[in-house]
């Protein structure tokens, strides 16, 4: 598709999104801070199709991207309204701060690695955007495991991280040994379950951070674990079954041992 045809459609769309924010009486009533619910929706419908691209397809990622890409019109519309900004205005303020961010390549600047870059955006932020301390603009609103990648990412711009994985390691069994002396406080009647949490909390914070110095994305490898236990629990339900067996009616020992037939099952299938 040529320059041109995208941007007759980009338009297009755009045509289409005031159409129906003056003519259809739900998009009327819709205000940015109504309508955030929905581009969060979107955004996870995204993931979940990128995911599982080999299930579902191309198709269905450029559809929830599409989706995704509606949203952002429909925001603009209701501050083209407002008189405040419109997508013109949006699209040229991207496009400055991505040419600033970019010194490398619209400048005089050097970056041979993905680190350089990143450390670069880190200056720009502070010495061009002036931005101020050493979180600034980490929304508290994030979801906690995005939150505490991020502000462990601030902290080690600064110099204030461990060296190595292996260290990080360390405080994670430490963690988890003060949540084992928790647990039998707990269990002697002196616990204090605001502490308990506490240091769950403090716990999963030092799994993130092990995540980030071993550059696995603790989201993505989550969400994986999460689906796999999903699959793997559906599949023993289905072998419980065949069996002639409830599986929710099962002791603690069936389910466990239809649990392994499932885990087994499935990992011969994904080695085929």
């Amino acid at each position: 598709m040529s320059r041109e045809e995208i941007a007759a459609r980009l338009a297009g769309l755009y045509d289409l999104t005031m159409k129906l924010r003056q003519e259809c009486p739900w998009d009327r009533k819709q205000t940015q801070e109504s309508i955030i619910a929905y581009t969060l929706e979107e955004t996870h419908e995204l993931a979940d199709a990128i995911h599982e691209r080999a299930t579902r397809g191309d198709d269905s990622v450029k559809g929830e991207l599409g989706d995704l890409l509606f949203q952002v019109y429909f925001m603009a519309a209701v501050a083209e309204e407002q008189g405040l900004y419109d997508l013109g205005d949006i699209a040229a303020g991207i496009h400055t701060k991505l040419v600033r961010r970019h010194p490398h390549i619209f400048g005089e600047g050097q970056a041979e690695t993905a680190e350089d870059v990143k450390k670069t955006w880190d200056i720009i932020k502070v010495e061009a955007e002036g931005r101020e301390g050493i979180f600034h603009d980490v929304p508290s609103s994030f979801p906690a495991t995005l939150l505490a990648q991020k502000l462990q990412q601030r902290a080690a711009a600064v110099g204030f991280d461990w060296e190595q994985a292996v260290d990080v390691m360390a405080k994670v069994e430490e963690e988890a040994d003060e949540i084992a002396a928790e647990m039998s406080a707990e269990m002697a009647g002196a616990g204090d379950p605001q502490r308990l949490a506490d240091e769950v909390g403090d716990l999963l914070f030092s799994v993130i951070n092990l995540s980030r110095k071993l550059k696995v994305d603790p989201e993505l490898a989550l969400r994986r674990s999460a689906l796999r236990f999903r699959e793997r629990v559906e599949g023993a339900a289905e072998a419980a079954r065949q069996d002639g067996r409830v599986f929710e009616e099962l002791d603690i020992r069936g389910q466990e041992s239809y649990y392994q037939q499932a885990k087994g099952s499935l990992r011969k299938e994904q080695e085929r």
